[in-house]
């Protein structure tokens, strides 16, 4: 199943970062590869200066090794080895009115436990209902063909862990998420891989319609100042809340890799609101769990 799985998460970078390259006249991706002292590595591919995205990454990783003690609990699982494998991406398009999407999925190993995780979420600026409804129906359908109970379960749990507490709001408009989905009297391992691979086939589908359908809409300074305010609480979610920089710091991973989910340009205005009735103002409506289908 290890052997599956990676093979699978290879796969889709591959998928992605070859559809991705296919929307920009120019940009390509750079390779990276890298190894990891206590075992494994993986290949980084990042892209910038885009036409559509100005910074995009798509990270495959596969490490093992002893399990750091900083770790151990997060972790679970019985011995003091561990495995994992991945898939992960991070899209930060040029447009202000292309939404910021992220998505992984991936295995992991402790002792004899093997779990998946994973899950896509939306991140818009400026929020149009049509586009956070399509991505969440391709995930939804994803879901379905599995288990009718997985979408609303996921859905739940993307809206409560993409959420920054000290701001009391979401980072976008949510998506699915999920961790730690082990075998169970309904669903075994080989079910449990179709499932990821349904999802995580199910990321280009949901995305891209979206990103050709924003890219060329007109915009000022104004709308990428926003942008670029907007895409702060990306940063501070990431930093001070996201699991999987805090495992990869843990575990002795690529630094490079592991932030490369940052923007190229952020910024953050000491105490700014945007005015009421402005289109900057309507994003705070999709900043809490609403249901898209």
């Amino acid at each position: 199943m290890e052997q599956r799985a990676a093979a699978l998460f290879r796969r889709l970078q591959d998928e992605i970062t070859t559809a991705l390259e296919a929307l920009e006249p120019t940009a390509r991706f750079r390779r990276d590869a890298w190894t990891r002292p206590e075992g494994g590595g993986g290949e980084s591919r990042v892209l910038e200066g885009g036409e559509l995205l100005e910074k995009g990454g798509v990270n495959f990783s596969e490490v093992w090794g002893p399990v750091p003690a900083a770790m151990a609990k997060q972790l679970g699982g019985e011995g003091a080895t561990f495995w994992a494998s991945g898939v992960s991406l991070v899209l930060h398009p040029r447009n202000p009115y292309v939404p910021t999407v992220h998505a992984n999925f991936r295995m992991i190993r402790g002792g004899a436990e093997r779990w998946f995780g994973g899950g896509a979420d939306l991140t818009p600026s400026y929020p149009f209902d049509e586009d956070a409804s399509h991505f969440h129906a391709t995930l939804k359908a994803a879901c379905d063909r599995h288990d009718a109970a997985y979408y609303p379960r996921f859905k739940k749990w993307c809206d409560e862990y993409f959420f920054l507490p000290h701001r009391g709001e979401t980072r976008g408009v949510g998506g699915i998420f999920f961790d730690h989905l082990k075998p169970d009297a309904t669903h075994d391992l080989d079910g449990l891989f179709a499932f990821v691979t349904s999802a995580g086939e199910a990321f280009l589908p949901a995305f891209l319609p979206i990103a050709e359908r924003r890219r060329a809409t007109p915009y000022t300074e104004r709308e990428r100042e926003f942008q670029q305010w907007r895409r702060g609480r990306y940063v501070e979610f990431n930093l001070i809340y996201d699991r999987g920089t805090h495992f990869g710091l843990q575990t002795n991973g690529r630094v490079e890799s592991i932030l490369m989910s940052l923007p190229p340009i952020a910024r953050w205005k000491y105490d700014w609101h945007a005015d009421p009735g402005t289109p900057e103002a309507r994003l705070s409506d999709y900043l809490r769990p609403r249901e898209w289908v």
